[in-house]
């Protein structure tokens, strides 16, 4: 079997090339990044999969960022994101016999939906509006890969991980996702000996996370068993506050100074549990609690800034 990963050097995608030869002993891992494919453009797209001739293709290309990046480049997050979705899908339109699994994000899902969340509640309402345009792509992407299977019997999972966090995650201090950002900014200020340490918000939202080793288990479960579903959330099944969350980091970091929190700045969602049930029912769930996740995923950034 081969397989094919699209965003290799990212977050998940690294963690894939590493997780899924253990995993998937008989598989060829392929993996695609921007130096050898630049999905901006549709020929080079089909190039690459004229070149590997995968069974399995696996979509973790996205351009990502945490709440301020999400806010302030609306435009790039919705454009680029629908660039890469679009030129994968339709590459695939005269390939039906790969199996297509599409990451999304559980921003996919409305503002006010019920948590936890199911995969029910898909265009159910209003999205949170500080994401929304990234949101829309990956919905976006749902929809052109359901016309595929309707039309010309595609097979194709979208998975929509929760907050995801690990090592080659983004840790630049503006805009990266909550822990990495966290992690950044607290290690300076306690090499700068800050006497305090600003907290984006207010410090109450609720949110899940789960570490990336975690989902490619998921994603290697899901390509053993192959289930006939459409969307399927993946998800650690714990929550917890940003505040709690801070003094998790702050212990890991062994910063000594006085947090701060910074009511300016929008919070967000203010609470994102996902339902991760229908997997769950599958036979798989995470194994990687928050704090081991944390204290390998600094270890990490210690070791490689």
């Amino acid at each position: 079997m081969k397989i094919l990963i699209f965003g290799g050097n990212g977050l998940v995608g690294s963690s894939l090339n590493r997780f899924l030869p253990i995993k998937l002993k008989d598989s060829e891992i392929f993996v695609s990044t921007r130096k050898d494919t630049n999905l901006f453009s549709l020929s080079e797209t089909k190039a690459i999969l004229d070149k590997v001739r995968p069974d399995v293709v696996i979509n973790a290309a996205a351009k990502v960022g945490g709440i301020l990046a999400n806010d302030t480049l609306r435009s790039e997050f919705i454009l680029d994101n629908l660039k890469i979705n679009m030129n994968i899908l339709e590459s695939l339109i005269q390939r039906p016999h790969i199996y297509f699994i599409n990451l999304g994000s559980s921003c996919i899902y409305p503002l006010n939906a019920k948590n936890p969340i199911s995969e029910d509640s898909l265009m159910t309402g209003k999205l949170e509006p500080t994401n929304s345009p990234y949101a829309m792509a990956k919905l976006t992407a749902i929809e052109i890969g359901d016309s595929l299977s309707k039309q010309f019997g595609h097979k194709i999972i979208n998975l929509m991980p929760t907050n995801l966090y690990g090592p080659r995650d983004n840790f630049d201090q503006t805009n990266s996702h909550v822990i990495p950002g966290l992690i950044s900014r607290m290690y300076s200020a306690k090499k700068e000996n800050a006497d305090s340490f600003s907290v984006w918000g207010t410090g109450a939202p609720l949110r899940e996370f789960l570490y990336v080793n975690d989902l490619s288990d998921a994603i290697a479960f899901i390509i053993q068993h192959r289930p006939d579903i459409k969307l399927l959330n993946v998800g650690s099944g714990k929550e917890i506050s940003i505040k709690d969350l801070v003094v998790l980091i702050k212990d890991i970091v062994q910063f000594k100074g006085k947090i701060e929190f910074d009511h300016t700045i929008p919070d967000g969602n203010p609470r994102k549990l996902m339902d991760n049930s229908r997997l769950q029912n599958l036979g798989w769930k995470a194994n990687t609690n928050l704090e081991e996740g944390l204290q390998k995923t600094y270890d990490w950034y210690i070791k490689n800034i």
